[in-house]
């Protein structure tokens, strides 16, 4: 049996469900709601490559080293994707990553709840000894969303990828291992709560 299996993890203020090509026409207009794909300093696709951008990490599940979702808000619009990547199956670790939220929830409770959702499926269900997080170094909004999880700094790999622009990135590496969770989850329903005031 695969350590990773599709499934659908649930919270107040949004729902993950495994990525499927029934879902391309909202995951479209979430990507068209902020324009995001101009972002130079991160990759999310451009409306009309989202069939291709399915595929690919619909590919990358079947090989085992992906798993995707579709993010909905608590109204049940679709508002973006997140994947579990990365995935070191023999040592336990997942990186969350592959992420990106429509214009219209993001600064809201969405990010939070949905990391809510994964971290505690990967520490409790998967039982991993660790999470990573990676970004752009020039993604400020992205590092401060991953300092505020309670994820530490684990160093930047230097001229790590080549970006589409031929941009070389700088890549920041954050995680949470197994012992701080607990303090973690606390703080994240600690910002849940407030969010919801």
């Amino acid at each position: 049996m695969p350590w990773l299996e599709p499934v659908t993890l649930r919270g107040e203020h949004a729902r993950l469900e495994p990525l499927s090509h029934d879902q391309i026409e909202g995951l479209t207009d979430a990507a068209e709601d902020g324009e995001l794909w101009k972002l130079w300093y991160t990759s999310i696709p451009k409306p009309e490559n989202m069939k291709k951008e399915i595929d690919r990490r619909l590919g990358l599940q079947a090989a085992g080293s992906m798993l995707p979702f579709t993010v909905f808000d608590a109204a049940g619009q679709i508002s973006g994707m997140t994947t579990y990547m990365n995935v070191d199956t023999p040592n336990r670790r997942v990186e969350i990553g592959s992420t990106w939220y429509a214009r219209r929830v993001q600064r809201s409770a969405v990010n939070t709840q949905c990391k809510l959702l994964l971290l505690t499926h990967a520490f409790e269900t998967l039982d991993c000894i660790a999470v990573e997080f990676r970004t752009h170094f020039f993604n400020h909004q992205s590092r401060r969303a991953i300092e505020r999880l309670g994820a530490k700094q684990d160093g930047i790999l230097r001229s790590h990828q080549i970006s589409p622009n031929g941009s070389l990135r700088d890549t920041v590496v954050y995680s949470i291992i197994a012992s701080e969770w607990p303090t973690v989850k606390a703080h994240l329903d600690y910002q849940l709560n407030e969010k919801a005031r």
